[in-house]
C-alpha cells in the first residue's frame, strides 16, 4: 500500500471518530432527528498546477431530519481574509464529504490556519486547515473517503462529466424547470455474485440540491435512478418561497467520485 494511500486511511477514519462524536454514551443507536449542530471538516488539500493551494472542507450536520440554514457572516465564515470561500449556507442532514474548497496562494505558510466557524442551534464548532504534510490528498484519498474506504479502482476511475442548466430567473411560487445529464468512464464495475452482476451495484445517480438561499427550494424530483454503462439524465422543476439569491446544485456521482454544477437564480 503506497504512502499516499495509507494516509486516505487515516482520514477517513479521523472522518469517522469525528462523525460519532456527540453520540451519547449509552447506545450508538439513538438518532437525533433535530436540535443538534453542525460540524465543519477540513477534508484536506492539495496543490494546483498554477502553484496555489486547494482546502477541501465539508460537514457533519448531526440531525437525520432537520436542514439547517446560516447565512455568510460570524456564524458562518472563514479567517482570515475574506469570510465567504464559497461555502454552503443550506446545510442538508448528516454527512457531506469534500463539498467546496477555498483557494490559497502559493505561499501560503505551512503553518497558518484557515479556519471555518459555524455556529447552530447554540453551538458553535470550527474546522481548521492547514498544510500539514500528512493531509496533503489526491484523487485516490478522495475516492477512498467517498467511497467508504475501499482501495481505488484500476483501472483508474474518471470523475463523471456533468452538464446542467444555466443560471436564470424565476418568480415566487412558480415552478421552474432544471436538466441535468452525465457521463462516466464505466469504472467502478458492477460487483457480481452467484447469480450474476448485481443490479444498482454501479453506475451514476444524479442529485439536484440547494446550496444557499434565503428559503428551502421544493425540487419535484430530487434524485435519478443509479444507471450504469449509459448517459443518466434528472429533470425536475424547482419552486422558490420567497425573493432572493439562491444558488442551486447538479451533482453526480459514481460512487467514488462527485462532480458538481452550480447555477444562480434570481428570484423576483
Amino acid at each position: 500500500m503506497t504512502r499516499r494511500l495509507r494516509l486516505g486511511f487515516g482520514i477517513l477514519v479521523m472522518n469517522l471518530a469525528l462523525a460519532v462524536t456527540g453520540a451519547p454514551p449509552a447506545s450508538g443507536q439513538v438518532k437525533y432527528l433535530h436540535g443538534q449542530n453542525i460540524a465543519p471538516v477540513f477534508e484536506g488539500w492539495r496543490r494546483n498546477p498554477d502553484g496555489t493551494i486547494r482546502m477541501y472542507f465539508g460537514y457533519l450536520n448531526r440531525n437525520y431530519e432537520e436542514v439547517l440554514d446560516v447565512p455568510v457572516g460570524p456564524a458562518n465564515g472563514f479567517e482570515p481574509g475574506d469570510p465567504d470561500r464559497g461555502q454552503p449556507t443550506h446545510f442538508l442532514p448528516r454527512r457531506m464529504r469534500f463539498l467546496f474548497y477555498a483557494t490559497v496562494s502559493r505561499d501560503w505558510d505551512q503553518k497558518r490556519r484557515l479556519i471555518w466557524t459555524v455556529t447552530a442551534n447554540g453551538k458553535t464548532e470550527r474546522a481548521q486547515g492547514w498544510l500539514q504534510p500528512e493531509w496533503e490528498i489526491d484523487d485516490g484519498v478522495i475516492q477512498m473517503n467517498i467511497g467508504g474506504g475501499s482501495a481505488p479502482p484500476d483501472p483508474p476511475n474518471s470523475a463523471p462529466v456533468l452538464t446542467a442548466s444555466a443560471s436564470q430567473t424565476a418568480t415566487v411560487g412558480h415552478p421552474l424547470s432544471l436538466s441535468a445529464s452525465a457521463t462516466d468512464d464505466g469504472t467502478p464495475k458492477p460487483r457480481k455474485n452467484a447469480s450474476g452482476i448485481v443490479p444498482g451495484s454501479a453506475g451514476v445517480t444524479l442529485r439536484w440540491m440547494q446550496y444557499r438561499g434565503p428559503g428551502t427550494v421544493a425540487f419535484s424530483r430530487e434524485r435519478s435512478e443509479r444507471i450504469f454503462g449509459k448517459p443518466v439524465e434528472l429533470t425536475t422543476e424547482a419552486t422558490f418561497p420567497v425573493p432572493g439569491l439562491y444558488v442551486l446544485r447538479a451533482m453526480a456521482s459514481d460512487g467514488l467520485f462527485e462532480s458538481w454544477h452550480e447555477l444562480n437564480v434570481t428570484v423576483q
